[in-house]
């Protein structure tokens, strides 16, 4: 007799996902290119240089969009890559172009479409977890190149400027490679360490467990029905956040509510993960204290 997740990889083992169409092809590029764009022209203007009126300053921006780029594909195609291990029908990554410095990062990220049910939890949890995890790695290694590079300056130089908050992760590998934070002084990272620390930011708001985000997705593998009152907490616990301190958080709170909260179910949702997925499981919740700030930004 097969359990649920053997007849789920078997079925996912005899079916082939379906060519990706050309339109889909060109959209991703497209979208791609014109984020690479954006990301390029926020990197040359934070390191003060003119592109519009020198073309030859888009170089100056490669740090910054190259190494922010590549988190972003290596955490959506952790999760396409995961779906397509499972049979699920998935589209390419959709890359978000957003508004350049000063206003923006160039970018609002980007996300996968998954157009099939996930039926399984430890199907969930792996694809939920894969993205996160993926590039939180790389984000690491960002920030720790940022890092050992950057320069530690008096805070009266960083006056009028943006200042990022510290995630656990960041002060930890601050302290281990001797610039850790001190009276009076602030680190500038440059555009890797800002890329590696956005990566980190990124991860976070995707492990909120709330919705159908990633971190949804884990919380409900691990929980089932009562993901739902983690949902609902984690949306109060942003707008109280939101009113006392960085008031972003209320802009993800009222996103979180447009876009709902509850999680559709699966078949198996009141069976117990296995060992390994609990685990996953875990590790994913420890990346997010790990990588959340409360407040994220502040001049």
């Amino acid at each position: 007799m097969q359990t649920l997740p053997e007849i789920v990889q078997n079925d996912a083992a005899e079916n082939v996902l379906p060519g990706i169409s050309g339109k889909e092809v060109v959209w991703f590029f497209a979208l791609f290119l014109a984020t690479l764009f954006t990301t390029l022209l926020t990197g040359a203007l934070q390191e003060g240089g003119d592109p519009f009126h020198s073309p030859g300053d888009y170089l100056m921006g490669i740090p910054f969009s190259f190494t922010l780029m590549s988190i972003l594909l290596v955490h959506e195609m952790g999760h396409y890559l995961t779906s397509k291990r499972y049979g699920i029908k998935t589209s390419l990554p959709y890359f978000i172009p957003g508004l350049p410095f000063p206003l923006g990062i160039g970018t609002f990220g980007a996300f996968i479409k998954v157009r099939g049910p996930i039926l399984w939890k430890g199907a969930l949890m792996d694809i939920g977890a894969a993205g996160p995890i993926a590039g939180f790695v790389l984000a690491v290694i960002a920030v720790v190149i940022g890092i050992d590079r950057g320069a530690i300056v008096p805070d009266h130089e960083m006056r009028g400027t943006l200042q990022l908050g510290e995630p656990l992760i960041f002060s930890w590998l601050a302290t281990l490679l001797g610039k850790g934070a001190r009276e009076g002084y602030h680190l500038a990272i440059g555009p890797i360490g800002f890329a590696g620390w956005i990566g980190l930011f990124v991860t976070s708001l995707n492990l909120l467990p709330i919705g159908q985000l990633d971190g949804g997705h884990i919380v409900y593998a691990l929980l089932g029905r009562k993901h739902r009152r983690v949902s609902i907490g984690m949306v109060i616990l942003l707008i109280v956040m939101g009113v006392t301190g960085w008031g972003g958080w209320l802009i993800w709170a009222g996103i979180a509510m447009f876009f709902g909260i509850r999680h559709p179910p699966a078949i198996d949702e009141d069976m117990r993960l296995d060992a390994r997925h609990r685990w996953i499981g875990w590790v994913s919740i420890i990346l997010f204290v790990l990588t959340f700030t409360p407040t994220p930004f502040k001049i």
